[in-house]
């Protein structure tokens, strides 16, 4: 499995005017190919008067569904600059319709390339993206003694603890990175003689966003 990749949480729309033409870029996340050409169709029924509706959606973990359309545009110089966009920022499970009223000028190849290029990323800067990251979740028990080189450790790493209650024991819910997990073991074991409890819960991708963490069902 991919240990880490970034998707659109929140859509979002973004606009720029290029030479009195209207470029109108609205990002969403998609997790299947039918909900990507779902979405495009529904653009194409809300700017039914614009003159293009370009699409670009790239879909899966590792990115396995890729598609692009110029929409009357000339060859390559719509869809293309928009999903090498979305190739550029790493993203995922993610579609994009970049609508385009014409203004009266020809922009040339080269203007819609980066007219297109620069719509999406407009788009892109209203949405809320998120990076996934695969992690190892913990139920971890130690005395109230240990709890200190444990909170070190974890603040250290910058790992996410979930949940802690206080009993008898100090028990933690704890995310753990793929590419960290080795190192945090190792790292708990030493400080701690052994005397940790270590319990491996599941294995699940999280997000942070605002400040707030994010578990994600896949």
């Amino acid at each position: 499995m991919v240990e880490k990749y970034n998707i659109v949480y929140e859509g979002g729309e973004g606009e720029i005017v290029e030479k009195k033409s209207r470029f109108i870029a609205t990002v969403v996340p998609v997790k299947t190919e039918e909900e990507a050409i779902q979405f495009i169709e529904r653009m194409k029924k809300k700017y039914w008067d614009a003159n293009h509706n370009c699409s670009a959606y790239i879909i899966g973990k590792r990115q396995e569904i890729q598609r692009c359309s110029d929409d009357g545009e000339p060859s390559k110089t719509a869809g293309r600059p928009m999903l090498d966009v979305l190739l550029g920022e790493g993203l995922h499970d993610t579609a994009v319709v970049v609508t385009r009223y014409f203004g009266g000028t020809l922009l040339g190849t080269g203007g819609l390339v980066r007219a297109y290029g620069r719509a999406v990323k407009e788009g892109l800067c209203n949405s809320k993206i998120v990076e996934k990251n695969q992690a190892k979740k913990y139920q971890i028990k130690t005395d109230y003694n240990g709890i200190g080189k444990l909170q070190y450790i974890i603040g250290q790493m910058g790992l996410t603890a979930l949940n802690t209650e206080y009993t008898e024991v100090v028990s933690m819910e704890l995310l753990v990175p793929l590419e960290k997990d080795e190192a945090f073991i190792k790292k708990v074991t030493e400080a701690s003689a052994g005397q940790v409890q270590m319990e491996e819960l599941d294995v699940l991708y999280f997000g942070i966003l605002d400040g707030k963490v994010l578990v994600f069902e896949e």
